[in-house]
């Protein structure tokens, strides 16, 4: 019935279509929303596409461009990119929300992205750029907010599949230290804010 607010609740989608999954539970941190929805998005709004996935040799190529994982062998990428995937983003949709939790980290594959903490712009991500990888060491909220600018794509690395990789095997830990200081000592170099 026309002006009816149930209305759009009952509508259906053509018969032999499957239903879209949408918006994300309130109360459900963004790393859940991440592995229940394939990413998430407003209340309402539809998630991100999964695309196909890529070749594990890609997906093992974009993951050692991330400095986390710059001691990595390539059997150890390999083993992280077989659990990784790709997503689609449209422009002004978010990708990560500041505050939210979250489990992933995600490499950016195509697109332009924007960085905000509390609604100002503090930087963009590009083809090559990394973001997420705090949430993905600790599961702790995320620290800015990431929005496409252009259609973007990106690939998506869970925080339990680097956990499975380290507690197998441990010595990896010390290599993803060592990429930890590299990321932090980059970051003070940007900012000027150099220390020892």
């Amino acid at each position: 019935m026309p002006g009816d607010p149930g209305a759009d609740a009952l509508r259906r989608e053509p018969l032999g279509t499957p239903p879209v999954p949408r918006g994300r539970l309130r109360g459900m941190s963004q790393g859940a929303a991440d592995i229940l929805g394939r990413g998430g998005g407003r209340l309402g709004t539809p998630l991100p596409e999964q695309l196909p996935r890529r070749t594990v040799r890609q997906n093992a190529q974009s993951l050692a461009a991330v400095p986390l994982f710059a001691g990595f062998s390539g059997k150890h990428l390999k083993r992280l990119a077989s659990q990784s995937d790709e997503l689609a983003f449209e422009p002004r949709e978010p990708i990560v929300e500041e505050g939210m939790l979250g489990e992933t980290l995600f490499v950016v594959l195509n697109g332009r992205g924007k960085v905000t903490r509390r609604g100002r712009k503090v930087g963009e991500v590009l083809p090559g750029d990394f973001f997420g990888e705090l949430s993905t060491l600790d599961g702790g909220p995320r620290s800015a907010t990431v929005t496409a600018e252009t259609p973007m794509r990106v690939l998506r690395l869970f925080r339990h599949t680097l956990r499975d990789l380290l507690r197998d095997e441990p010595s990896l830990t010390l290599k993803l230290l060592d990429g930890i200081v590299r990321r932090m000592r980059e970051v003070q170099r940007d900012r000027g804010d150099v220390r020892d």
